[in-house]
């Protein structure tokens, strides 16, 4: 009796279902008596349910009850894949996709575009309805070793599973957007509408051995159908009872493939891949894309919660972003991205270098993680989201087929240093702030972008300088806007603080004259001058550098306007006799210093230092030197000194007393010459290892103490004998 009854409900539910005269209404009626229809069995009380009619909604039915739905009736009919369409799914299966896992995103792209036809096709036909709600649903079976996924979208017909899953390469959302043209709201459509090529079904034959399809157009009346194929080059297609509107895919998962058969697995891919599709995506009735797709709203309406939570999302972090921006434009390219600036960076901490932060996607379904070409390395640190609904990929979504990528990363990067630009003037401490944590990264763009962006990017960087307090910064604009009167260049100065800024040698001639001086700590900002040369029309000149030609340094003025005129007029007489002098003094330093230098000359420099070295190495390049001949192998041998210009000041006291002393002790005054030459290499920060003149600084102290303590012993007696011939006087 019980068998004899369901077999009647059974029967009349097939009936009503298939009527092409039943209504939404009748049936939802119908499914819900039917559920509520209650058959004692022995002592209990059994309730009829049909999975093909349960709202997933509300529940969800397992695939052990799935499987037992649906059942062949009709007359199968095998058909065999034509000879090109066998070579198109053997490279379909073998070598179209770089990753086997991207069958998921297939899937669930092409379950999205089958709800959207269907959402898109009820506007125009009120009669087309699946009777379930507008979502995916997943389920993956280890047991059995089998992946389902199910659609109530739009569904399709014997002739369409014949066309669109009998032949490679014919793309049905194609079709139907090409069939939209003029139609109203086929714009917003077209956005979310995500298959173009037609192939993306047969990546399941990458992970199944055989696969089967149940499917149903949700076109009123219409039949449902089973599609099996193990991708082999034939295929079977048959009516078939029970099936709900829409689509459902069975894989029977090869061995190799088991492990997408595992929740876990499953779950971290749709996240991957698919977790800003349109439509709820479940996983053995779990919801899964629970975050909403945040560059697709106008960014007033995003709150600041939302931005929060986003970033956390794309970029791994626990942190707030400190900037954000939304960015959206139609051309060149159609771009909706949403970007965000982290608080700090983990390589500060000497980490691993980071990994590109932002992720390209295209119409919501991620085609490049992490993408590298999206923007230069230099913004690694930068975290979000491109989405580019027109970019021409290729048959796996994986790869561009022409040079729109190049474009895209062009737009974006300098749509990124205008948005740091305007965050500058926006909020300056809070920039500042940032260039404090993340400046290495700026000055790395200006060492490796190309001329055409480099001088944009030196717009973010920010420096101290002479006019300004300790810790307080300067864009290099600000220092070109009150450049003095005439200036030419703009001056820095590499050092590793600021007191050895102020105490360099080099420095007090543009102290004198009130010249402003940019000064530089990092190893890494010579390099950056170095391939920045210039900004605008002024040239980058290091204070050290020889024969610097600038009308603020012609001797004219100092810093407090006075005219250098009121000199006394020196005795041309004297003068040339001490130009005689001078350069008698710079030839005996040549010969004694030898091979360590290229030149000596009398130096014009306003400084009150001995000497000072000019056409000198880089620190910095020393250094690199340094570490790539090995930190034990550095020596003299290795790594010999390069030989510079050393320019003296003849009107120093030390240089006067060694030109005196020369004759008398001449060793003595070779130890005194070289440690002057030393002392004008630490100056300028080029002196490998200061620990060899130790020795020679030594004797030089110990020479000189003994002279004191010599003059000393010799005025104490002097003085004596002059007392004692008073004190006889007086007897």
């Amino acid at each position: 009796m019980l068998r004899s009854l369901a077999r009647t409900a059974l029967a009349a539910r097939a009936h009503i279902a298939a009527s092409p005269v039943a209504t939404p209404t009748a049936k939802t009626f119908y499914s819900t008596a039917l559920r509520s229809t209650a058959i004692p069995v022995g002592r209990k009380t059994g309730h009829i349910a049909y999975n093909s009619i349960r709202s997933f909604a509300t529940e969800s039915s397992t695939s052990a009850d799935q499987d037992q739905e649906e059942r062949v009736i009709g007359e199968t009919k095998k058909k065999t894949f034509q000879a090109e369409t066998r070579k198109l799914l053997d490279i379909v299966t073998h070598s179209l996709y770089s990753e086997k896992e991207v069958f998921v995103r297939e899937l669930v792209s092409n379950a999205s575009d089958a709800l959207e036809k269907l959402r898109h096709s009820q506007l125009t036909d009120a009669s087309l309805d699946s009777g379930k709600p507008m979502e995916i649903h997943i389920s993956v079976d280890e047991a059995k070793n089998t992946f389902t996924i199910q659609d109530f979208g739009i569904g399709m017909t014997e002739e369409e599973a014949i066309s669109n899953l009998g032949t490679i390469a014919r793309s049905g959302s194609k079709a139907f957007l090409e069939n939209l043209e003029g139609e109203s709201g086929a714009a917003s459509t077209k956005d979310k509408i995500i298959g173009q090529f037609g192939v993306g079904f047969y990546s399941a034959f990458m992970v199944g051995s055989e696969i089967k399809v149940y499917t149903r157009s949700a076109t009123p009346g219409s039949k449902g159908y089973c599609w099996t194929s193990d991708g082999s080059g034939s295929y079977e297609i048959a009516e078939a009872e029970n099936v709900a509107v829409g689509t459902k895919i069975v894989i029977k998962l090869r061995d190799e493939c088991k492990e997408y058969a595992k929740e876990a697995v499953v779950e971290a891919i749709i996240k991957k891949y698919s977790n800003f599709v349109d439509y709820p995506v479940h996983l053995n009735n779990k919801k899964i894309n629970a975050v909403q797709p945040l560059w697709t709203k106008d960014k007033n309406d995003i709150t600041e919660q939302e931005h929060i939570e986003f970033y956390r999302y794309v970029a791994g972090a626990w942190d707030n972003p400190q900037f954000k921006l939304v960015y959206k434009t139609d051309s060149p390219l159609a771009i909706s991205s949403l970007l965000y600036i982290p608080q700090r960076h983990m390589e500060v901490l000497g980490m691993q270098r980071e990994e590109p932060g932002v992720s390209l996607y295209s119409r919501k379904v991620m085609i490049q993680a992490k993408s590298k070409a999206l923007l230069p390395e230099w913004l690694r640190f930068v975290k979000g989201v491109v989405d580019c609904e027109d970019l021409p990929l290729n048959v796996s979504r994986e790869l561009l087929q022409d040079q729109s990528l190049s474009k895209l990363r062009q737009v974006l990067t300098g749509r990124v240093i205008k948005w740091m630009e305007n965050e500058a003037k926006v909020d300056p401490k809070t920039y500042n702030h940032f260039f404090e944590e993340f400046g290495t990264f700026i000055k790395e763009g200006v060492c490796t972008e190309n001329e055409s962006t480099r001088p944009n990017v030196a717009k973010l960087l920010r420096y101290e300088s002479s006019a300004g307090a300790s810790g307080d910064v300067i864009s290099l604009k600000e220092y070109v806007d009150r450049m003095k009167p005439g200036q030419e260049n703009i001056y820095y100065t590499c050092v590793p603080k600021r007191k050895f800024a102020e105490e360099s040698p080099y420095f007090e001639e543009f102290k004198e004259k009130g010249i402003e001086v940019l000064f530089l700590y990092d190893t890494v900002d010579e390099f950056v001058v170095n391939n920045l040369r210039q900004v605008g029309q002024h040239k980058l000149v290091s204070i050290d550098a020889a024969d610097i030609k600038d009308p603020v340094l012609d001797g004219s003025s100092s810093k407090d306007g006075a005219k250098d005129d009121d000199k006394k007029e020196e005795d041309p007489v004297a003068k040339e006799e001490a130009k005689l002098e001078g350069e008698r003094v710079a030839e005996w330093f040549r010969d004694t210093l030898g091979m360590q230098v290229r030149k000596v000359d009398v130096s014009k420099r306003h400084m009150s230092h001995p000497a000072v070295v000019t056409e000198h190495d880089s620190p910095a390049v020393r250094k690199m030197m340094a570490m790539m001949s090995g930190a034990a192998k550095v020596g003299e041998d290795n790594l010999p000194p390069t030989p510079t210009n050393l320019e003296i000041n003849v009107h120093h006291p030390i240089i006067k007393k060694l030109w005196s002393v020369k004759n008398q002790d001449p060793a003595f005054a070779r130890q005194v010459a070289e440690q002057i030459y030393d002392n004008a290499l630490i100056a300028a920060g080029v002196l490998d290892d200061p620990r060899s003149m130790l020795k020679r600084l030594n004797t030089i102290m110990e020479a000189s103490l003994s002279a004191s303590a010599s003059s000393k012993s010799k005025d104490t007696v002097m003085q004596s004998k002059k007392i004692e011939v008073v004190e006889g006087e007086k007897v």
